[in-house]
């Protein structure tokens, strides 16, 4: 037998919805969506839609996408359906964020019905989703700050493969591909090298650091397909020119 409950349409494509499935003695709830507020009731409507004579309940949650605190009561909910019916439930599938939250909760992620859930229930899972939206908010500040100073970074680099597509005579992905085995060849931040490469195409800029210098001749003679030797070049080589004199003097 396969029968559903589902949350009111309002729209919404992870409104929750619970598959029942019966087999024999046992009956199987198969959980999609999102167990938040309003899932009691859906939940509570996939019990009374089971067959009579059930010998075990089991809730499958690995359709869930998310867990709040008033969805954790639907396993409130599923428990009290057993003890009322003496008939054993558990719940197996649990992962991503609701896995997270059950760990943060110190439940067993694999079944939290098996040990009984806790009295202080509505207090200890508004504590775990607090601290696991608090951890995400971490994530995002850091992929937020990382993309901030990759908009910094972007211009310099820029100009720093215009130079070296003078200098060589080579494409620009070429170009991108001997800034970053410079890099790593020295050790040195990508924006940092692609500064050194801008400041000293100025007139009167210092050529970059012998370990460096070394670097980009290794690198450009790699990627731009041109045989370079892999000692410092002296001032009036590749990065020590003006990219108009690079220009130039790769044409030439």
């Amino acid at each position: 037998m396969t029968s559903a409950a589902r949350a009111p349409h309002d729209g919404r494509l992870d409104a929750l919805a619970v598959a029942v499935h019966a087999e024999g003695g046992r009956v199987l709830l198969t959980a999609r969506g999102e167990l938040v507020h309003g899932c009691t009731e859906i939940l509570a409507g996939a019990l009374a839609a089971m067959p009579a004579g059930a010998a075990r309940v089991d809730l499958d949650a690995a359709g869930v996408a998310f867990l709040d605190t008033a969805g954790l009561a639907a396993l409130d909910t599923l428990g009290e359906y057993g003890r009322r019916h003496t008939v054993p439930v558990g719940t197996t599938g649990w992962r991503g964020q609701p896995r997270r939250v059950l760990e943060l909760m110190g439940l067993d992620p694999v079944d939290p019905l098996s040990a009984g859930l806790p009295a202080d229930l509505p207090s200890r899972t508004a504590s775990a989703v607090a601290l696991e939206r608090a951890e995400q908010l971490d994530v995002l500040r850091l992929e937020i700050e990382q993309l901030r100073q990759a908009m910094d970074s972007r211009p310099v680099i820029d100009q720093a493969r215009g130079i070296l597509m003078a200098a060589h005579a080579c494409s620009p992905d070429q170009a991108w591909e001997i800034l970053r085995e410079a890099s790593q060849r020295s050790n040195t931040k990508l924006r940092q090298v692609a500064a050194a490469v801008t400041v000293s195409a100025a007139p009167d800029g210092p050529a970059p650091a012998g370990p460096l210098r070394s670097a980009l001749a290794a690198a450009a003679a790699r990627h731009a397909g041109r045989r370079f030797s892999t000692a410092a070049p002296s001032r009036t080589e590749s990065c020590g020119r003006s990219p108009a004199r690079a220009g130039r003097g790769a044409a030439g």
